[in-house]
C-alpha cells in the first residue's frame, strides 16, 4: 500500500519519504542526514516531504478501509493507546511493518501523536482533548499507587481509581480505557505476576542479587537459610542475565544491613524487629531493655524470639561474668563497670 501511494512522486521526493519513515529499511533517517546526502538544507528536505504528503493525501480516499480499521482499533482502547502496543496490535507482531503503520497514521489527519517525554511514552489518540485527559488519569493512578504503597492487580487498582478517573474522563469510562491511560506512564510498571506499581519498587523491578534476596524474604515472610534464598531467587519470575550462586548471595546477605543473621546460616529482615549482633549482644540488649533483673527462663524466651539457637548456647553466654551478674534469687542483670 505504501509503495502504491508514493509511486507517482518524483524519484527524489519518493526517496526522501522512504528514508524519512524507513519504508524500505527499518532505519528512519533525520531531515539533516537526508539533506547532507543531497547537499540540501534541512528546510528544503522538509519542503520536499510536505510536497509529497500533499500529493499522497489526495490518493488516500481510495484506501479508507485501512484508516477505518486504524480508527476502530484505537476506539477499542478508548481512542488512545501507547505507540508500541498499538503497533504490535495492528501488525500482529510483525516488526518489519511498524514503520509503514507510523507513516500511514501520520498521513491521515484524523490521528494524533503525543511524542515521548520524561514522564510518558509516545502514544496515539483520536480526539484533541484525550491526551490531556489521559495524562491526568495516569498521574492520578500514580498518586493512588504511592498512597497504597504496594503492588496491585489491575482489577483492584481499577476499583480503587474508578470513581476519580471516571470524573476526569466522563461518559463511557471503563477498564480498557483505564488500562490505556495507565500504560502510557513511564513511572508505572507491571511485573511478571501481573502486579502494577511504581517502576522503582523492588516488587516491580528488582535489580541486583541483594534486592532479589530482599524480595524473597518479603514474599516468604519468614527467616530463611541462605541456601534456600538462592533456590527461591531462581524461582522468581523476573528475567535475569546472571544466575544466583551461594557465595554471591551469602556475601550480599552479610554486607546488606537489611538482613540480620539469626542462626547458623539463617537470616531474617531487620525490619521484622530482629536485632543485629551475637547471642551475647542480644542478651545484653534484652537485660538493658527490661530495666529489671530477669530470670533465666525470661531471658531464654526473649532471646529465642531473636535468635534460632540452642538453649545451652544462651546459658553458656549468660555465664560470662564480665558482662552479666546473678543475684541471690538467681536473676540476671548487666554487670556494672
Amino acid at each position: 500500500m505504501c509503495s502504491d501511494l508514493i509511486k507517482d512522486l518524483s524519484p527524489r521526493t519518493a526517496d526522501v519519504i522512504e528514508r524519512r519513515f524507513g519504508l524500505k529499511t527499518e532505519k528512519r533517517e533525520t531531515l539533516e542526514a537526508i539533506g547532507e546526502s543531497y547537499g540540501r538544507t534541512r528546510e528544503r528536505i522538509r519542503q520536499l516531504e510536505e510536497e509529497g504528503f500533499s500529493k499522497i493525501r489526495k490518493k488516500i480516499k481510495d484506501e479508507q478501509d485501512v484508516f477505518q480499521y486504524f480508527n476502530q482499533t484505537l476506539e477499542l482502547f478508548g481512542g488512545i493507546k501507547k505507540e508500541v502496543l498499538l503497533f504490535n496490535y495492528l501488525v500482529q507482531g510483525e516488526k518489519n511493518f511498524q514503520n509503514q503503520i507510523r507513516f500511514l497514521l501520520i498521513l491521515a489527519n484524523e490521528f494524533r501523536n503525543f511524542p515521548e517525554d520524561d514522564n510518558f511514552y509516545s502514544f496515539w489518540f483520536t480526539k484533541k482533548n484525550i491526551a490531556i485527559t489521559a495524562k491526568k488519569i495516569a498521574k492520578g493512578i500514580l498518586r493512588g499507587l504511592k498512597k497504597e504503597n504496594r503492588p496491585i492487580i489491575l482489577d483492584e487498582l481499577f476499583k480503587i481509581q474508578e470513581k476519580d478517573a471516571s470524573k476526569i474522563w466522563g461518559k463511557g469510562f471503563n477498564k480498557d480505557i483505564f488500562l490505556s491511560c495507565l500504560e502510557i506512564s513511564k513511572n508505572i510498571g507491571k511485573n511478571p505476576e501481573e502486579l502494577y506499581g511504581l517502576k522503582n519498587w523492588l516488587e516491580i523491578n528488582p535489580r541486583g542479587m541483594k534486592n532479589k534476596a530482599y524480595l524473597v524474604f518479603k514474599k516468604e515472610k519468614r527467616p530463611l537459610h541462605f541456601t534456600e534464598v538462592v533456590k527461591l531467587i531462581e524461582k522468581l519470575p523476573f528475567p535475569s542475565e546472571k544466575q544466583p550462586n551461594l557465595a554471591t548471595v551469602h556475601n550480599e546477605l552479610i554486607r546488606d544491613s537489611r538482613f540480620v543473621l539469626v542462626g547458623r546460616g539463617l537470616y531474617a529482615l531487620k525490619e521484622w524487629g530482629y536485632e543485629s549482633g551475637f547471642v551475647k549482644d542480644i542478651i545484653y540488649k534484652t537485660l538493658k531493655g527490661a530495666k529489671r533483673p530477669l530470670t533465666k527462663q525470661e531471658i531464654l524466651e526473649r532471646v529465642l524470639k531473636q535468635r534460632f539457637v540452642k538453649e545451652n548456647t544462651i546459658f553458656l553466654n549468660l555465664q560470662d561474668g564480665n558482662y552479666f551478674a546473678r543475684d541471690k534469687e538467681g536473676r540476671y542483670t548487666i554487670r556494672e563497670a
